[in-house]
């Protein structure tokens, strides 16, 4: 049952930082303050989007990931 979840923690953990690293920054720095990056985020079709599948594999993957932390943890 260890192997398991120290496989599935693996997976998820690799999962979970290619996911993150291939999505785009929101961040605008300061000029997010002001409101500038408003237009961008209404061109796109949110539930379509590349973005949106990267930001549904990040959540899965994190929630694998603290699963199998907490199993392991308990083992």
């Amino acid at each position: 049952m260890t192997t398991l979840f120290s496989v599935l923690m693996l997976i998820a953990s690799i999962i979970l930082v290619a996911s993150i690293l291939m999505q785009e920054s929101k961040s605008e720095g300061l000029g997010a303050i002001s409101g500038g990056g408003a237009d961008s985020t209404f061109g796109k079709s949110v539930g379509t989007s590349r973005q949106a599948m990267l930001r549904k594999v990040t959540i899965v993957s994190a929630v694998v990931f603290m699963i199998s932390a907490v199993a392991l943890a308990a083992i």
